[in-house]
């Protein structure tokens, strides 16, 4: 191999040692309540997700894993993950009225786990 081959190619060898590329989970994302949007639009639609939506909420209720932060911010993150994990191969999106935004910090803390779909 030329000496002119091996400089170009032992630097970039060097940074693929380096710097390894992130794992298969670089881009998993998870549907979370924006802390701009206000406790009325958080409400509204978190009212849809739960309701006519059809995202399983049952885990922000009463003595379930999720109840407790007890805020409409965390109970929001919680039914806009629920659905946007549920829908998003169908086409959904993480909006609802400019009330979500997407994460790629895994949300979940202690007993309470946010799904993700690949």
């Amino acid at each position: 191999m030329s000496p002119f081959l091996i400089r170009i190619l032992l630097p970039v060898l060097l940074l693929v040692v380096t710097f390894p590329q992130k794992s298969n989970g670089e881009f998993e994302q998870w549907c979370i309540a924006d802390v701009q949007a206000t406790d009325a639009e958080l409400q509204a639609a978190m009212d849809y997700t739960c309701g006519e939506g059809g995202a399983d909420c049952s885990k922000i209720q009463v003595n379930q894993p999720c109840y407790f932060p007890n805020t409409i911010k965390d109970h929001a993150s919680y039914a806009f993950n629920a659905y946007y994990q549920k829908f998003k191969h169908n086409g959904a999106s993480c909006y609802f009225n400019s009330a979500a935004i997407t994460t790629e910090k895994d949300p979940s803390y202690g007993s309470c786990h946010y799904d993700y779909t690949p």
